[in-house]
């Protein structure tokens, strides 16, 4: 451990707002990709664990757009609507016949689809690294903030979580559909018996969770490289956020988002052999003090 250096870091105006700023961005991938997550668990009662397969299908799907149009917000659509196309389809001939089945079942169903899904795209683009390149959109000079220097690609990146955790918590507490698909939750029997086509219902969900793994993964195609296998760590954190912000909880997962983004990027300067390890201390503190996470509902 080297406590002396990220005390330097944290007096140090520029190097905070650098490694804040890394935070955000890690922080920004994780919500998205968690938010879909929770939402399909919260609603379906689902643990898709092909979802960092999806978020690995929307940044090779912005690349392929990108390449061909040179437009990253071709690119960005592509990554969203493929990979929500993709979801859909994924739930109604797949996860539609192992609802309600055992755990063990989704998950064995859940791991086939990420050996395919990876295996497609070694197939279809080859093992080796991809690089998609920052898009001549954000080729601007950094913004500097006391000292420290932010991409605007980055500045672009929050924004846009922003807005789509804003819309995604309107969506669900403020419109019509949003409280359908609560009541959906609660009690899919009585929105049936309502006259309310729950099918297209559960698939919309699906879709919409999948759509936010998409948008993840276009996002974050500029900045990472790509490789086949590549949604396995987010999926990972993306699980610990969840668990840490709490089952089915959007704003729990915003919340616990910001808390593994800012461990990663101080960790990696005070303990950095001790990352890993401190994300999973604070998911098993959170699980000993709440079991339901952050702002998770405790169960009846």
């Amino acid at each position: 451990m080297n406590l002396e250096a990220l005390a330097a870091c944290v007096a140090s105006a520029s190097c905070a707002v650098t490694q804040v700023s890394t935070g955000l961005i890690v922080g920004t991938l994780l919500f998205l990709v968690a938010a879909g997550l929770s939402l399909i668990f919260g609603v379906l009662g689902v643990i898709n664990f092909a979802h960092g397969a999806f978020y690995m299908l929307g940044a090779y799907f912005a690349f392929s757009a990108y390449t061909l149009t040179g437009s990253f917000l071709a690119a960005l659509a592509a990554g969203a609507l493929g990979v929500a196309a993709v979801g859909v389809a994924f739930e109604r001939l797949i996860m539609s016949r192992v609802y309600g089945r055992d755990l063990l079942m989704q998950l064995l169903v859940c791991y086939a689809v990420i050996l395919i899904l990876d295996d497609g795209v070694k197939i279809l683009y080859g093992g080796e690294y991809r690089l998609m390149g920052m898009p001549e959109a954000f080729a601007a000079p950094p913004v500097e903030v006391a000292g420290g220097f932010i991409p605007a690609y980055y500045l672009f990146m929050v924004g846009m979580a922003l807005a789509a955790g804003l819309a995604l918590w309107l969506g669900i507490n403020r419109t019509r559909t949003g409280k359908i698909v609560r009541a959906l939750a609660i009690n899919p029997q009585m929105v049936g018996a309502l006259g309310i086509n729950t099918t297209l219902l559960y698939a919309g969900v699906f879709g919409l969770g999948s759509l936010l793994a998409g948008v993840a993964g276009a996002l974050a195609a500029p900045i990472r490289t790509l490789t086949p296998g590549m949604g396995l760590s987010i999926l990972i954190e993306s699980f610990i956020v969840t668990v840490i912000g709490g089952m089915g909880s959007i704003a729990g997962a915003f919340l616990a988002a910001l808390l593994i983004g800012f461990t990663r990027a101080f960790g990696a300067i005070g303990f950095p052999l001790f990352v890993d390890g401190t994300m999973f201390a604070i998911m098993a503190l959170v699980l000993m003090l709440k079991p339901s996470g952050l702002l998770g509902r405790e169960a009846a």
